[in-house]
């Protein structure tokens, strides 16, 4: 099984309508991981499926593979009505009419991604997921079928944040780096902020007498930190009526590669930061292993 068949739920295309039975029927053979849409949830926890224009259910025991982990199991299932999941065909009937249903499991599919990434999965390998949650204490990802991990909030970015919601938003496509894997536990430990370049690349995009854009990011008796990109920030002087979260411009006083520091004075506050900053990759592939700040 390819990677590239094992991609977070959503990232991949959906199964093409207008397919003969017999894709399927090859499908079921070869365990391939498939994604449809996930059209119903009923009161039993069963999940019908839109595949390619054939309806298939999931039952509740296939829904969910035991090693993911939550305690809002349910909810998971639930919230995936209206949106695609990953599934494998695992029985196909036909009625009296010639009308087909399947049987699918989701729990199949994930089996298939956690064993590729307990086997693949590296510390400092690169890998794409998908935002599905946020939580104060960090972002959940989908590294493939559903199959869920935690970036925690300090290994988001350097430039500090206080909460994912100012780096992410769900269902955003991203690349995470391994930091370490419990084969045991079934359980892959993730790290954001090392792809998001050094101190040194992201200095290198300003010069002193640059006036630019930031977002406040904390406020200090001593001044200011200003976030000039997701993984660089710099110092300002204390300035009434700005909060974190504001957006504001600022003049660059100098840049000191010696100790790693940027002095800034803030020109003009700009109203609250809307969205998250665009994400620069300065590491999409090969690995992190020996990166340092």
């Amino acid at each position: 099984m390819r990677r590239d068949e094992l991609l977070p739920e959503g990232a991949g295309a959906l199964f093409p309508e207008h397919q003969p039975l017999s894709v399927l029927r090859e499908a079921m053979e070869r365990q391939t991981v498939l994604t449809g849409l996930a059209v119903r949830c009923g009161s039993q926890g069963d999940l019908t499926v839109d595949l390619g224009g054939y309806r298939g259910t999931i039952p509740r025991e296939d829904a969910v593979h035991p090693a993911v982990s939550g305690a809002h199991r349910e909810i998971a299932v639930l919230s995936r009505v209206g949106l695609p999941v990953s599934c494998t065909v695992t029985r196909i009937e036909v009625d009296g009419g010639g009308k087909p249903h399947l049987t699918l499991s989701r729990r199949a599919a994930q089996a298939q991604a956690i064993a590729w990434l307990l086997e693949n999965a590296r510390p400092g390998a690169v890998l794409p997921a998908r935002v599905t949650h946020l939580e104060h204490f960090g972002a959940f990802v989908d590294l493939g079928c559903g199959f869920t991990s935690l970036i925690p909030l300090e290994r988001i970015s350097a430039a500090r944040i206080s909460h994912p919601a100012d780096r992410f938003s769900i269902g955003q496509d991203i690349l995470v780096t391994v930091v370490d894997v419990d084969v045991s536990a079934c359980r892959i430990y993730l790290s954001h902020k090392e792809l998001l370049g050094t101190w040194l690349e992201n200095s290198a995009q300003f010069a002193p007498g640059d006036t630019v854009t930031g977002v406040v990011r904390s406020v200090q008796d001593y001044g200011l930190f200003i976030e000039l990109t997701p993984n660089l920030s710099g110092l300002a002087e204390w300035r009434q009526g700005l909060a974190p979260g504001d957006s504001v411009s600022v003049y660059i006083k100098s840049i000191r590669p010696e100790n790693r520091k940027i002095k800034l004075q803030v020109i003009r506050r700009l109203g609250r930061a809307r969205a998250p900053s665009p994400l620069r990759y300065y590491i999409t592939d090969g690995t992190t292993e020996n990166w340092a700040y």
